[in-house]
């Protein structure tokens, strides 16, 4: 199976959500996406019966998928953005190695 980077995901989902779709249409199926995933969680963590075949990780690429189809669509680079954030947060929570020191 080939090797997918952020940039090209970005790319790809930019280019087949280059027809007027809104991010609040894409938006909306995160929602509906979130759901699902807590639906499955509540499943395997036995708080609601097994009822249908939903997995945790196809549930969780359909999150994925629409969040970094919102910002391809709004062009926000989410690798540096990732980076970004998490080297804020390593400051604000004192916690070593930032994502940026640990790719290098």
């Amino acid at each position: 199976m080939k090797e997918l980077s952020m940039a090209q995901l970005q790319e790809y989902l930019k280019l087949k959500y280059d027809n007027g779709q809104t991010s609040t249409g894409l938006f909306m199926k995160l929602v509906e996406e979130v759901g699902e995933v807590a639906e499955v969680i509540n499943q395997l963590e036995g708080r609601k019966a097994h009822t249908d075949t939903h997995s945790l990780e196809k549930e969780l690429v359909d999150v994925i998928h629409y969040t970094v189809a919102i910002a391809s669509i709004n062009n926000i680079d989410l690798s540096s953005a990732i980076i970004e954030k998490d080297k804020q947060a390593s400051v604000k929570y004192n916690q070593t190695p930032d994502l940026e020191t640990f790719l290098s």
